[in-house]
């Protein structure tokens, strides 16, 4: 009887074995290939192998996890949070991870939890950057900053270049004395910055130099929507406004950033004229938005006030022939361009404004048009606007090779110039040569598929490519 008790146990346990064994070392065959699969970085095959590891090893709990981190890598976002929530006990490095995969999926609050729980375990550069990405969603710009600056703390060597410009843009709103430290240090390391960091350089050594806090804030404001930072532009003028609620300026500029991020802005405006009816900065700004809206008499009426404030300014009067323009007042359009060059003869900006009147509107281009983008050429003559303009003259005077010659020059200088290529184009089209133009369009359409150029480069397509 008693062998019989024992001889049970014992079947039942050779029986485990002789099912356990095969299986384990399938599950250690496709772990060392999930392990090869993850070194050769085709992590695609190794997710499957970690899966069927995870499965057949069931006590290894860490599995699970390795093959959530091979698909976050494989871009299998959703198979990676599967994955790592099948894992009992994350590491720093799985949390950051589910917590990356669920801010690309959008699940911005869900991510901010799972990265938390990352840094309690262990601080990382890559998980500051990504909660440094939700705290700019949320327009959270103290915690956005803050998250940048521990997270380049723990970066060795240069770190990320793109951070230290960022964290740059932030201190121009909230640390403006250091600002530039971040900003330089960007630039040194890679010069698509260089344009940008200038801009902002001028406008903080500017700013410095103002007694007047509140106006301090606004020209750094501006500098930020000038490098296409709106969201921290129309935080600089909040800014500016909590320091000086009279400020006419502050709330006229609030009122063209809101613009510029899909709002509309005309109670800021309307808030600014009442503060300062006789500011030409809010009749400006004003005149803008008028402009957008397409009520040209208003438009025209603010930039009217403002001339009549500065008459010797050629920037309003400018404004006011591009306001004559869109009522179609031709002749006091070409006198207020006119007006302009006269009270700058030695800025390039209105010559070349001057010049693209006349190529676009077809009027006195060999009398007037052609000579002015000539001059602006003559002033400045590494401008892309000026040279565009010569080659835009040229194109709507007949002289083709000329138009074709400055145009593409242009266009390989300055390849950013999308206008020059929209002309070069049609210099193609005009001259019978479709082929050069189609490439043409296409490089603008590519350039810039959701910009206005773009959009210009699409339309020429459709209707000469049909």
């Amino acid at each position: 009887m008693t062998n019989k008790r024992i001889t049970v146990p014992l079947v039942l346990l050779a029986l485990s074995a002789a099912f356990l064994v095969p299986a384990m070392l399938v599950g250690y065959t496709a772990l060392n290939r999930a392990e090869a699969s993850f070194a050769a970085q085709n992590y695609a095959a190794s997710v499957e192998s970690y899966e069927r590891a995870a499965q057949l090893l069931f006590w290894r709990d860490d599995l699970w996890e390795q093959g959530g981190i091979a698909a976050v890598k494989s871009g299998d976002t959703q198979k990676a949070i599967d994955l790592l929530e099948r894992t009992p006990a994350l590491s720093a490095e799985g949390w950051m991870f589910l917590g990356y995969s669920r801010f690309m999926l959008g699940d911005f609050s869900a991510s901010a939890v799972a990265l938390e729980e990352s840094l309690r375990i262990r601080p990382m550069p890559f998980t500051y950057k990504v909660l440094g990405l939700i705290y700019r969603q949320r327009k959270d710009w103290a915690a956005e900053k803050d998250a940048l600056d521990k997270q380049l703390q723990l970066e060795t060597g240069e770190g990320d270049v793109y951070s230290y410009y960022r964290l740059g843009l932030l201190s121009t709103v909230l640390e403006p004395e250091q600002a530039l430290t971040h900003l330089m240090f960007a630039s040194s390391l890679d010069p698509q910055f260089d344009p940008a960091v200038q801009t902002l350089r001028s406008a903080l050594n500017l700013s410095a130099t103002q007694p007047d806090a509140s106006q301090q804030m606004v020209t750094n404001g501006r500098a930020l929507g000038l490098v296409q930072e709106w969201d921290l532009s129309i935080a600089a003028f909040e800014k500016a406004i909590s320091l000086d609620g009279e400020n006419a300026e502050a709330w006229a500029w609030l009122g063209e950033a809101k613009q510029h991020v899909g709002g509309d802005g005309l109670a800021e405006l309307d808030k600014a004229v009442r503060l300062d009816h006789t500011s030409v900065v809010v009749r400006g700004l004003r005149a803008l938005y008028w402009n957008r809206q397409g009520k040209y008499p208003q438009m025209l009426a603010e930039y009217l006030l403002a001339a009549g404030s500065e008459p010797d300014n050629p920037a309003w009067q400018a404004g006011l022939g591009e306001a004559y323009v869109k009522r179609g007042d031709l002749t006091s359009a070409l006198e207020s361009y006119k007006r302009a060059t006269e009270l700058a003869p030695n800025e390039s900006t209105y010559w070349a404004l001057l010049a693209v009147f006349c190529a676009a509107n077809n009027v006195y281009l060999d009398e007037i048009g052609l000579p002015a983008a000539q001059k602006a050429v003559e002033i400045s003559p590494d401008d892309p606007s000026a040279l565009d303009a010569l080659g835009w003259s040229y194109l709507a005077s007949g002289r083709y090779a000329n138009a074709e010659q400055t145009l593409v020059d242009v266009s390989k200088r300055f390849p950013y110039h999308l206008s020059a290529q929209i002309h070069l184009a049609m210099t193609y089209l005009t001259q019978g040569n479709r082929a050069a133009a189609y490439e043409t369009l296409i490089q603008v359409q590519t350039a810039d598929p959701n910009g206005m150029y773009g959009q210009i480069a699409g339309e020429m397509l459709k209707q000469y490519f049909p």
